[in-house]
């Protein structure tokens, strides 16, 4: 019979199977394991792309007699969709005689992600016809699949679905359609789609830009470039080429001379373009200098701020930007006695010129080089009321030098602020963790401590089992459980059942939730009849009855 510790030696081989492939083959024979110790396994293959043990998984399945629920047979869709082996991945979705929106999402994914529009349009059909509604993942999915000579056609379809089922402004499926309009040269309808956003990101806006410069309409994508620009868009490589190849068609090069993209070349990470821009100038502003100055400081190189800072006032009169350009410079490029210099120099000649920013570069300064202090000392000197950010900045200084006694001042400051930025207590907790005075004194740890062994035993007589390649520590098993009911969803999830009666139980993590914790949650819902509102760093777990909304997919 092949155990849960059988079960468990093969999660143990999956994780291991680089430095031991025979691992597996060793394993008992088949038996009659359970659901949750199929669901470990196969999650293991997933994560891992280990096709040879989730085969193996799966022909243990096979040979048990054991017949697949509906969510280990998706699970397994997914597993063969992930290591690209979509003959057996169909095979497991012909096989199933229930089938749910993932399990055909994760189908046509895997066709659309292979270079196989032709398999993942036709699923998409049968989908259709089955009268499984798709989500937002199943369109996004199938949109990259319309291509060729249909392919417009595909995504009118497409399109269309999307308006009656309300996803059109969805942020995945509407940067799909846009990007499909745009690579079809429906330049019209892709910036309409564009428009419709309630939200974009670097995908959408970078799509959009392509679209006007492969048809030629580079004055348009330069037009919309410096709109975006100036609502705060972020570059990558992707759009930084788009719009290279806009300035390119351009038969003027004026708008490559304009301040705003020596400021977007050094956001790029181009500073080499940037000071091409500026040298090539014909007549250099303020504003010029001001760019150029930033660029470099971005980039922590304060021996450049201050060569073009000292050229600068041989031809333009700096002002209140260009001095807040150099002080943080200098504090970027570690230069501490050198801009403390230029601040007092400031102070004595143009103190009316420095405004807040001004104070909170050096304050950064001083943070920086652990003159924590003295960094006091100036906020409270200061003719302005120190900000948030100010008080910020000066808290992680004090974390990065481990200073206790300035840290639970400045964090005081912050609590009385904004006593709802969870951000500031763990800084703080951060530095009493490196100064070796971790807290524990939560007033109820005792009967936390109590319930959650109480829960412990009730979910695993239920069948739960720890799944300890969670805990990376090389200890004995049992110090692994020991050390897995102490991470903090769990502990939340138990003050939740201690402090509430009934309803849902939220917990927010900021933090990717680990696979024992979340078939923690699972047990816990479905033994005590609570509903779980978990959200980690990804997404949302809405978990009922057992279930979760992920499907175990996240």
């Amino acid at each position: 019979m092949l155990t849960a510790r059988g079960f468990r030696r093969l999660v143990a081989a999956v994780c291991l199977a680089r430095r031991s492939a025979s691992a597996v083959a060793a394993l008992p024979g088949a038996g009659a394991a359970r659901f949750h110790d199929y669901d470990a396994a196969i999650t293991e293959c997933v994560e891992r792309r280990a096709l040879r043990e989730g085969r193996q998984v799966h022909a243990r399945m096979v040979a048990a007699g054991y017949r697949p629920a509906l969510y280990l047979a998706t699970r397994l869709v997914i597993m063969y969709a992930r290591c690209g082996v979509l003959e057996d991945a169909r095979n497991v979705l012909d096989g199933m005689p229930e089938r749910n929106v993932v399990s055909w999402t994760a189908m046509i994914s895997g066709y659309s992600q292979n270079e196989r529009p032709d398999e993942a349009w036709e699923l998409f059909i049968m989908m259709l016809r089955a009268g499984c509604e798709p989500n937002e993942f199943t369109l996004a999915s199938v949109l990259t699949s319309c291509t060729g000579s249909e392919g417009i056609h595909q995504v009118k379809q497409v399109h269309a679905f999307a308006v009656k089922t309300n996803f059109e402004l969805h942020m995945f499926v509407g940067s799909s359609l846009l990007d499909m309009y745009a690579k079809s040269e429906n330049i019209q309808e892709a910036r309409r789609v564009f428009d419709m956003l309630p939200a974009r990101d670097v995908v959408s806006y970078t799509a959009i830009l392509s679209g006007y410069t492969q048809l030629g309409l580079d004055e348009e994508a330069l037009d919309l470039f410096r709109q975006l620009y100036n609502e705060g868009m972020q570059c990558n490589q992707v759009t930084f080429t788009a719009l290279l190849n806009a300035l390119s068609g351009l038969s003027s090069m004026d708008y490559g001379k304009q301040n705003s993209l020596i400021d977007m070349y050094s956001k790029c990470g181009k500073l080499l373009y940037s000071r091409r821009v500026f040298d090539n100038m014909p007549e250099r502003s303020v504003v010029s200098w001001n760019a150029m100055l930033m660029g470099y400081g971005r980039h922590g190189l304060a021996h450049e701020v201050v060569q073009l800072f000292r050229s600068m006032r041989d031809e333009v009169k700096p002002d209140s930007v260009t001095l807040l350009a150099v002080l943080s410079g200098y504090s970027h490029g570690g230069l501490v006695d050198e801009g403390l210099d230029m601040f007092d120099h400031i102070v004595k000649e143009q103190s009316t010129l420095l405004n807040i920013e001004h104070y909170g570069c050096v304050i950064d300064l001083l943070g920086r080089s652990g003159q924590l202090q003295k960094a006091l000392n100036l906020i409270e000197k200061m003719p302005f009321q120190p900000t948030r950010a100010i008080w910020g900045s000066l808290l992680g200084a004090c974390r990065v030098h481990t200073n206790v006694h300035v840290g639970e001042f400045v964090a005081q400051k912050l609590l009385d602020i904004e006593p709802e930025n969870a951000g500031n207590y763990v800084i703080l907790s951060n530095i009493y963790a490196a100064s070796g005075m971790c807290e524990r004194f939560h007033p109820r740890k005792e009967d936390i401590n109590a319930k959650i062994k109480e829960i412990y035993v009730a979910i695993k007589a239920a069948g739960f089992v720890p799944d300890l390649s969670c805990v990376l520590h090389d200890v004995d098993d049992e110090q692994k459980e020991r050390m897995l009911l102490g991470h903090s969803e769990k502990l939340a999830i138990t003050f939740g059942l201690m402090s509430t009666p009934s309803g849902t139980i939220q917990v927010m993590k900021n933090l990717r939730i680990c696979v024992d914790c979340h078939n923690f949650a699972k047990f816990v819902s479905k033994v005590y009849g609570r509903e779980i509102s978990l959200r980690d760093k990804n997404r949302f777990h809405l978990i009922t009855e057992g279930a979760c909304t992920c499907g175990d997919y996240w």
